[in-house]
């Protein structure tokens, strides 16, 4: 029985100092390693919520609500059950790479509280493509729904390629990857736009992205045929892109027929958080510090793609205004990371009903 809202803000309020007394990656794998082992146990219930209802169709996808968890907090889908429990209308797990990768050295995630936000330099550790598709078959998110009678929440595979892959071969990683989680995914997401990764932005330039996204589209139609169902396939671009950049994407878009856009992943910009702690940290910064501009460039979007062209809107949302803010820019839904680190489950729940209500 999923516990009241204002008492699964209460624990969280408990929990966070701390998490937030120990260093930020430490926490980050105790989180995961507690919700994996409670996700199938009486346990689920300290972060369990009632889904609030307010479905929408996009892309062909039905979504039991607006509001979703972002790629990068659960990188080898080891915690859908968990978070699938807390409310969301659709989760995306990854980043997954064909092949285990250990990531950047450590230290490499950093709190900047006085700004909520983060610095991340991962670099899409991950265990693996085989590992990471082993941990979705196991959810049980899905069969759980049909028992109750209810739409099930989505699921999103994110993929991107090994840092040992030169950039020119990037696009032989990421078929590895579209054909691994295609028969597993609602829809997959293509990412070209994580900062700790060498190189890997280059691939959102105009000849690079269409050549990407031609190749990756006739491995769709091949799969689409093979496995006689269409599974959406969107891109997730960065922050750091000029009006003419998004103009760009926004036309490889169209051109190369995808099924939607998230913007946006993580900022290299320090403005807003200069002479912080750990705000010279090399990595992607997240969190309160880039709403501004991931609302720019899902407005830049909005109006390069017309009103029906499916955004998913990610980067500072932590509150139910934000949420609002960015269905305002012009996206559908949302995805949510940073903010439920510094606000906890109940963001999704005030999120949601922000969203559907309007307030």
């Amino acid at each position: 029985m999923p516990i009241p809202f204002p008492g699964l803000s209460g624990l969280y309020g408990l929990a966070r100092p701390l998490l937030f007394s120990m260093d930020a990656e430490a926490a980050h794998e105790l989180t995961l390693d507690n919700l994996a082992r409670t996700q199938h146990t009486p346990l689920a219930c300290l972060y369990a919520a009632a889904r609030v209802d307010d479905p929408v169709t996009l892309a062909g996808l039905h979504f039991p609500n607006r509001v979703g968890l972002a790629a990068g907090l659960d990188k080898n889908a080891r915690c859908i059950d968990a978070f699938c429990a807390m409310g969301f209308g659709f989760v995306e797990v990854g980043t997954v790479t064909p092949r285990a990768q250990p990531g950047n050295p450590r230290p490499r995630m950093f709190r900047l509280p006085a700004a909520d936000a983060l610095i991340n330099r991962l670099g899409f550790n991950n265990e693996g493509l085989d590992a990471f598709v082993a941990n979705v078959q196991r959810a049980r998110f899905r069969q759980q729904a049909q028992a109750r009678g209810r739409a099930p929440m989505l699921l999103g595979l994110n993929i991107g390629k090994n840092a040992d892959t030169p950039i020119e071969r990037a696009v032989d990683d990421y078929r590895l990857g579209l054909r691994g989680v295609y028969p597993h995914a609602d829809y997959v997401t293509i990412n070209i736009s994580s900062p700790n990764t060498a190189n890997l932005r280059s691939l959102q330039s105009d000849a690079a992205l269409d050549a990407l996204l031609g190749a990756l589209k006739e491995e769709h139609a091949r799969l689409a045929q093979s496995q006689e169902r269409h599974v959406p396939m969107f891109l997730k671009i960065a922050p750091d892109l000029d009006a003419t950049q998004v103009d760009v994407i926004a036309a490889t878009l169209r051109r190369q027929g995808l099924d939607g856009v998230i913007a946006t992943n993580t900022t290299l910009a320090r403005d807003a958080v200069a002479g912080l702690p750990h705000a010279q940290e090399a990595g992607g910064l997240s969190g309160a510090p880039v709403r501004e501009g991931s609302n720019r460039v899902i407005a830049q979007l909005r109006t390069a793609l017309g009103p029906d062209f499916p955004i998913i809107g990610v980067g500072g949302i932590l509150s139910a205004a934000d949420a609002l803010a960015k269905r305002e820019a012009g996206a559908d839904v949302v995805q949510v990371y940073t903010g439920l680190i510094y606000r906890g489950p109940a963001l999704v729940t005030q999120a949601a009903r922000a969203l559907a209500y309007g307030r």
